[in-house]
């Protein structure tokens, strides 16, 4: 078969890679059986390199709805399956996910591999936390069934272990219901990042709290930031509104497409600095509240078709990390100074919150974790290996999903359970069949 170049939504790194799909579980047991190495791929939102690899096996046509429950929620799919496809299908029945991360173009299996958190995190957990059981393909071909409770260790390796223990054939998990598609909506400006956090602590209640953050703001205003929570909307909520006309109503596909790649210097500090100013000000009042559909509350980017291409040929990096409750005004203070000046412009800066956890190798724990990207350079990358070591002076972790470049050492100072990871994954990948760029470099 021949190799075609493959890169995910960053687009760095690219390579060159055999790609193959499956429609059928025996399929993919004589795939697994022939090639050497294998990694699974699902939409490639990945940022970096976690499912590039020598032979990548895509799972897009594995995608049937197996089963459904309208009492309980309770839904069995195959991984191939997209949370666009499964929003789609439920939204207008009254159901939601659990857990969405900031795009809908993922598949179920890329957000258990990725372990996935949402605006939510402070409620209701990572997608493990609502995960029933999966059925994971080994190296062997054979399928192994695990939950919390059965096989427990295969299923704590393989959330957010980036698909190295096997491939996920399918999941069964629970939806939440909902009266209507559309969140009420409260945005809040900050000052600074005393204020921003203050904000985040008193809105614990609420079910969905980020933030998004200045990080070109100097002296001080370093922090200054608009908070965004909100609740899902009742009918109740959307009386004397169009909205009640068709309350479960499904929002429309993209309304932009970017069909060309931005030229390099488009993004630049003058051009983030502009764009940070207007956005923090387009809100006049301290806080301002209304009612949105779920699209524009948890998928703004989506609206931008391939909007990745703002970023050029040359690409992007994003670097998210989580700092602990005690160490994170301090912590990001000195990161946020750092990056305003390096002159270094992150585009998109997120903040959120994270409730307790701190499974085997989920990227998850108490405390703030913060999304950044920067187009691709040089100068980039030495600035990053500066915030690595602020990070982990601070006792932080770094997201693998969004990583690509890195070093083991870095990732094994954050996460204290590796070595345990690595044995379980050896237990169950006796061939070390399932290995990808990523945990080439990781060492996993």
């Amino acid at each position: 078969m021949k190799k075609e170049t493959t890169t995910n939504w960053g687009n760095y790194p690219k390579i060159n890679a055999k790609n193959i799909s499956f429609s059928s579980q025996e399929e993919l047991k004589q795939i697994i059986l022939k090639e050497k190495e294998v990694i699974a791929r699902g939409m490639g939102r990945c940022y970096g390199d976690s499912s590039l690899g020598e032979t990548i096996i895509s799972t897009l046509k594995f995608n049937r709805l197996l089963s459904f429950d309208n009492i309980t929620g309770e839904i069995t799919c195959e991984a191939g399956i997209t949370l666009e496809d499964l929003l789609e299908t439920f939204i207008p029945k009254g159901w939601f996910l659990p857990v969405t991360p900031g795009t809908k173009y993922v598949t179920i299996g890329g957000a258990i591999a990725s372990d996935i958190h949402g605006k939510n995190h402070h409620v209701e957990g990572s997608m493990s936390n609502h995960i029933i059981s999966m059925d994971i393909m080994l190296d062997n071909g054979e399928v192994i069934t695990c939950s919390k409770e059965a096989n427990s260790d295969l299923f704590w390796a393989t959330c957010g272990g980036m698909g190295l223990t096997g491939i996920i054939l399918r999941t069964t998990f629970c939806l939440s219901r909902i009266q209507t598609s559309y969140i009420v909506q409260e945005s809040i400006k900050a000052k600074d990042l005393e204020e921003i956090m203050k904000i985040f602590n008193e809105s614990k209640n609420y079910t969905y709290s980020v933030a998004w953050i200045d990080c070109l703001a100097k002296g001080k205003d370093i922090g200054r930031s608009l908070m965004i929570r909100g609740e899902h909307a009742t009918v109740e909520d959307l009386k004397e509104t169009p909205f009640l006309k068709n309350p479960l109503s499904v929002s429309k596909k993209p309304f932009l497409n970017i069909s060309f790649n931005f030229p390099n210097f488009a993004l630049n500090t003058l051009s983030v600095k502009s764009f940070n100013f207007l956005y923090y000000n387009k809100q006049l009042k301290k806080t301002q509240k209304g009612i949105t559909n779920y699209n524009k509350f948890f998928y703004p980017l989506d609206g931008i078709n391939n909007w990745n291409r703002i970023y050029g040929k040359r690409g992007f990096v994003q670097y998210q990390f989580v700092l602990p409750p005690d160490k994170s005004y301090e912590g990001l203070k000195k990161i946020l100074s750092k990056i305003s000046a390096s002159g270094s412009c992150s585009f998109l800066a997120v903040l959120k919150l994270f409730g307790e956890q701190d499974d085997l190798i989920s990227f998850p724990k108490e405390g703030y974790t913060l999304a950044l990207d920067f187009p691709l350079s040089e100068k980039v990358f030495n600035l990053l290996e500066e915030l690595d070591k602020l990070v982990l002076e601070h006792d932080g972790r770094f997201y693998l999903t969004k990583d690509s470049r890195m070093a083991q050492t870095t990732f094994e100072k954050g996460y204290k359970n590796i070595e345990k990871f690595k044995q379980i994954k050896e237990n169950n990948d006796k061939t070390r069949k399932f290995q990808s760029l990523q945990s080439k470099r990781m060492g996993i």
